[in-house]
């Protein structure tokens, strides 16, 4: 990919407001974009999220009330939920652990040092109250790679923080498995008729936010 290519897939892309519900992404379209989820970076490679893609029409209809009206969460073609761990057990980390094994090879108990360093990180934010903000800042790359990768698709998105986070956990039943909310993402084709398309963006110059040293 060129560098004209990658800005231009960034200038296209916009927070699309209007969807058109008649026009759904393709099966093999949409599996490379979940595959973008699963490589998704993140801290010690912990991956703390659960990315739940709601597909059922009258689920969708269910959380638009819990999203502050918006349409998005219904008419796109695909609605993504962001979800993390309230509280991410030393569970999940040993989970980490014998996948890390079985991919590169080795045991788990290989990886002991490893684990003493990342239990004691959970464990010091945990005191500090601090574990649940660090996943979400973790699932916010997520969601940016998702973005992305939808943009360099040719499909829009729009990434949304208005919603009823304890709503979603009740509607979606987050609380059995530990998991609330974080952010959501539809993604799927903008309507014609949504004028925030052709609008220009509004962002300062390069200069105002970036500076060499």
């Amino acid at each position: 990919m060129s560098p004209d290519s990658l800005l231009s897939a960034l200038n296209w892309r916009y927070a699309c407001k209007v969807f058109d519900p008649q026009k759904k992404i393709a099966p093999e379209i949409w599996s490379a974009l979940e595959q973008s989820l699963v490589l998704t970076p993140s801290s010690f490679g912990l991956q703390p999220w659960k990315f739940l893609v709601i597909q059922d029409p009258a689920l969708r209809e269910s959380l638009v009330p819990h999203a502050w009206n918006q349409r998005q969460v219904a008419d796109a073609s695909h609605l993504v939920v962001f979800t993390i761990p309230k509280v991410m057990q030393e569970a999940h980390i040993d989970a980490n652990l014998m996948r890390m094994a079985e991919v590169r090879g080795g045991t788990p108990d290989a990886l002991m040092g490893f684990r003493k360093m990342v239990t004691g990180f959970r464990d010091g934010m945990e005191a500090k109250g601090g574990l649940e903000t660090w996943a979400k800042l973790q699932v916010y790359i997520a969601l940016g790679q998702f973005m992305l990768s939808a943009a360099l698709l040719g499909l829009d998105s729009c990434p949304m923080e208005g919603f009823v986070a304890a709503k979603f956990d009740e509607v979606l039943g987050l609380e059995k498995d530990g998991l609330t909310t974080a952010v959501l993402c539809p993604v799927g084709y903008r309507h014609e008729d949504d004028r925030y398309a052709a609008l220009p963006k509004v962002r300062f110059l390069a200069e105002d936010v970036i500076e060499h040293r």
